[in-house]
């Protein structure tokens, strides 16, 4: 692969509607669009999914924009490399930073994609022509949650994630469920609980709900083994995981029995292939979380959901789901409950020049 230039974009958009969780509240994205360009003039992108501030991961948008500038694409210029898998490997010499790592692996796995002439989805294995989609419930009071699964009900959406915390988790569920019986619902805790709550999250196993994200501390995978051993409900674990080095771990541990797989999160999509293909072997179901993202970060989503082992509906929502006009065209669209995988080379997706240039802060140029 002969790589002749870098391009990263730092942009910032407003989102539609606020985005509520205990953590905080989301109003704006920011993010860093990347793109690697070849000496032929054909181009790959990919997303850097860390927040302007730490609070999901300890990376944040100024930490990887510093990552890629003065670390990985030199350490890219100074290697040249044949396939995506390379770069992987490469940034390997690197300790974490998984989001600014995927973001430059990404972009370079859309671009040999391209240049193969062959869709990322097929590239990577994928099986499937169109993947179920779900939707996160993201509210701020119990009304207005219920709104938001009526709208997302009528657009078709498969399966619906609620957040919860000790102070609004078995009411909050009671009251859904009284409306929606059936409802395929899961509850995200983003490590809101301790081991203290065991009886507070037992209960919650009245609902049947398809899981529970990440009750437990961040960094935590024994004492999720504890809790699963006390509830019925299957714990899925969301940033816990940032390597198959943890995924391997939490499997054998059985900490749990689910696990969300984000490309971002683990370091792009070589490590979250190895993770697919683990569980996939060891009968763990896996699904596709969503960062609040632009579309050249979902179209990576779609390529990676089209695996065979995805058997449950990620994040992958529609591009209205958050932005007014996405910095992809065509944008990525629900229908009937389900998302289409282009087969066309590469994402299957091109870019809206026009929003990118709106939305585009800061923007900074390397070549090779």
């Amino acid at each position: 692969m002969n790589i002749a230039q870098v391009k990263l974009k730092v942009i910032c958009m407003p989102l539609k509607y606020p985005f509520h969780t205990h953590l905080g509240t989301v109003t704006e994205r920011e993010g860093i669009i990347i793109e690697v360009m070849d000496a032929d003039g054909i181009s790959g992108y990919g997303e850097g999914v860390a927040f302007s501030t730490p609070w999901y991961t300890e990376e944040t948008v100024a930490t990887s924009l510093h990552i890629m500038s003065d670390v990985l694409i030199p350490l890219l210029k100074n290697s040249p490399i044949k396939h995506p898998e390379d770069a992987a490997i490469l940034f390997q010499l690197i300790r974490r930073n998984h989001m600014a790592k995927a973001g430059l692996e990404m972009a370079i796995w859309d671009l040999y994609s391209k240049r193969n002439l062959t869709s990322l989805s097929k590239m990577i294995g994928g099986t499937r022509s169109e993947i179920a989609s779900g939707v996160v419930v993201a509210a701020d009071s119990l009304t207005s949650s219920l709104r938001q699964i009526e709208k997302y009900l009528e657009e078709g959406y498969q399966r619906f994630k609620i957040k919860i915390n000790p102070g609004q988790d078995y009411t909050v569920l009671k009251e859904i469920r009284r409306y929606y019986p059936e409802l395929p619902i899961m509850a995200d805790a983003n490590s809101s609980y301790t081991l203290n709550d065991i009886d507070r999250l037992k209960a919650l196993d009245d609902f049947n709900l398809m899981m529970i994200e990440q009750p437990l501390a961040s960094d935590d995978i024994i004492e999720h083994s504890l809790l699963q051993k006390k509830i019925k409900t299957p714990i899925c674990l969301d940033e816990s995981i940032v390597s198959f080095h943890d995924a391997k771990n939490a499997i054998e541990l059985g900490s749990c029995k689910i696990i969300n797989i984000k490309a971002g999160r683990v370091g792009g999509l070589y490590e979250a292939k190895k993770i697919h293909d683990f569980c996939l072997d060891k009968g763990i179901e896996v699904w596709c979380g969503g960062m609040i993202e632009f579309g050249i970060s979902r179209a990576h989503n779609i390529a990676l959901a089209s695996l065979p082992g995805f058997t449950i509906p990620g994040d992958i929502s529609a591009s209205n789901r958050f932005w007014e006009e996405d910095i992809i065209i065509p944008e990525v669209a629900v229908k009937n409950g389900f998302v289409s995988v282009p087969d066309t080379p590469g994402i299957g997706f091109g870019i809206n020049e026009k929003k990118l240039k709106e939305a585009t802060r800061t923007e900074k140029i390397f070549t090779f």
